[in-house]
């Protein structure tokens, strides 16, 4: 696990909201508060869908839903004259991205050993923060795959041309 500080919050913001970004993640769950708290449980809800509408949406077999279809929510939460005084978002990544990261760590576990890999965005006191974090159905003391999830996640920032600190 490492924290980073984003540098960037306009451009990371402009990039999440209105780009791809965070597309190939999961939206575990994410709160606003502005005049009021917002608060969003990702939990994917498969009464909402048919079995056809599920694979047609690239929703099968997942627990949580795609960040690109609650993005444009998100958005109109943050978006207008004020910013927000606070918002969290805490982002699963995907099952297809979780399985490369997890090959590429050349680590100990397989991929059913994970049960998520996270970036965690908390904006608070004007500062944003994102602190990476893996869950594991196992224990072990070989922390190769949390050093490997810790340099795609500065990676992935850099790639995007957001500048971060770690703290």
């Amino acid at each position: 696990m490492t924290a980073m500080q984003i540098h960037d919050i306009g451009p990371l913001l402009n990039q999440m909201l209105k780009g791809n970004m965070f597309d190939h993640f999961l939206l575990r769950e994410a709160s606003v508060s502005h005049a009021f708290q917002t608060d969003i449980d990702g939990t994917l809800n498969s009464r909402f869908y048919s079995e056809e509408e599920c694979r047609q949406l690239g929703l099968s077999g997942l627990r949580f839903i795609p960040f690109s279809h609650v993005r444009p929510l998100c958005l109109d939460l943050i978006k207008g004259n004020r910013k927000p005084d606070a918002f969290r978002f805490v982002f699963l990544l995907s099952p297809e991205h979780q399985a490369n990261t997890v090959a590429r760590a050349g680590s100990v576990f397989q991929t059913e050993d994970i049960t998520g890999m996270f970036l965690n965005l908390n904006y608070k006191n004007e500062i944003l923060t994102c602190t990476t974090g893996i869950s594991y159905r196992i224990f072990s003391p070989d922390k190769t795959l949390e050093k490997e999830w810790d340099r795609v996640a500065a990676l992935f920032f850099r790639r995007h041309g957001i500048a971060v600190s770690e703290k």
